[in-house]
């Protein structure tokens, strides 16, 4: 089926947002675990496997509008050199995610895509997963403290 060129665009650069993504969690999941902090290592790669599914579905949606996935194109990633600031990054990341695919949706409604709108709102939803998690580990340090957090996140 012959999608609208428009927004195949629009899905391309979803896709690039999604492969920075997993990319900036892989990188985290790699150094929480080389700093011996387990449980934000599995969190970590479980949110870039999250990303690496929601690629996958922009890449079957946009060959299946006919189009060419774009897989070289990535974003500036947001490494934090410490656990606050990759919190901080991924936020922020997060955030860009849920007003791109907000308007994305928007887009798929004016082309009357119904199909590739319901695929968007349903990344769009874990995203807002992704951000409420983000907020709620973000508001622990601030409770807790900083080391209290990290010392929860080595293995049991």
């Amino acid at each position: 089926m012959k999608g609208d060129a428009k927004l195949i665009d629009t899905l391309n650069s979803l896709l690039a947002d999604e492969l920075t993504a997993i990319n900036q969690y892989m990188v985290h999941a790699e150094m929480c675990e080389n700093w011996g902090y387990d449980r934000l290592h599995d969190h970590f790669r479980k949110r870039s496997i999250d990303e690496m599914k929601h690629a996958e579905r922009l890449i079957a949606r946009i060959l299946f509008l006919e189009g060419r996935p774009e897989v070289s194109e990535l974003r500036k990633m947001l490494i934090g050199p410490e656990v606050p600031k990759m919190f901080s990054g991924d936020h922020e990341l997060e955030l860009g995610a849920v007003k791109a695919y907000n308007a994305a949706i928007a887009q798929a409604v004016a082309a009357k895509d119904n199909a590739t709108r319901e695929i968007l709102e349903s990344i769009l939803k874990d995203e807002d997963r992704h951000i409420d998690d983000i907020e709620e580990r973000q508001d622990q340090i601030s409770q807790m403290g900083l080391p209290q957090f990290l010392s929860e996140q080595t293995k049991d």
